[in-house]
């Protein structure tokens, strides 16, 4: 059975926003992944093949409650403008066309010392660590394995001919590894300034500078 000439996206959402506008601390709309995601489509490389399907892969905010174990003070995350911001961006990716949300899970493991606060603690030894000091440790969760089964899935199902990756987690060479031996080509799509793994780099066909 051959491969039909066409080209799926898998977004690692988290990583897509992080990345899109480098340092800044504005927070992507959707319009612009929107934007960023039609760079990928027009590059030179996917010329001629169709469009199967973009991928996005995300969590939906997390909506329970906190309580700081300094101040002893909660707080509702379902209340919060960055909930309310995410859940928006969500349902507009979900309901564009051609676009399949894939989500995984968020879960509180804990609280963590602030970047800023370590250093002034690396500085001073003797610093107190206070409330604002501390922020809860959200972590995220069946992402990558989902991108990995949906990559080997459309591998193994021969439904494309080729494999866009916009991702910086290098637990997902196995998968395009296996993609690769079953004859996909593999593209990983980076923005410019993205620190990327050696295995990524080293395990696709093309690199999309976007």
């Amino acid at each position: 059975m051959s491969f039909p000439d066409r080209y799926a996206i898998l977004i690692d959402g988290e990583w897509f926003k992080k990345n899109l506008h480098g340092k800044s601390a504005k927070s992507p709309t959707a319009q612009d992944i929107f934007s960023q995601i039609e760079k990928i489509r027009s590059h030179c490389k996917l010329s001629g093949i169709d469009l199967f399907r973009i991928f996005y892969y995300t969590a939906d905010p997390f909506e329970g409650s906190v309580r700081n174990p300094l101040n002893k003070e909660s707080t509702e995350y379902s209340l919060t403008p960055q909930y309310l911001n995410n859940t928006g961006l969500i349902r507009e990716i979900e309901s564009r066309s051609d676009y399949a949300v894939r989500r995984g899970r968020l879960i509180h493991r804990g609280w963590t010392i602030r970047r800023k606060s370590l250093a002034k603690l690396e500085d001073d030894t003797q610093c107190e660590v206070g409330a604002n000091d501390i922020e809860p440790n959200i972590a995220q969760k069946g992402v990558d394995m989902m991108i990995g089964i949906d990559m080997t899935s459309l591998a193994l199902k021969r439904l494309v001919s080729t494999v866009v990756i916009a991702s910086g987690d290098s637990d997902l060479v196995p998968a395009m590894k296996l993609a690769r031996t079953e004859g996909l080509r593999v593209y990983l799509a980076i923005f410019q300034k993205s620190r990327i793994s050696r295995d990524l780099r080293i395990h696709n066909d093309y690199i999309l500078a976007i």
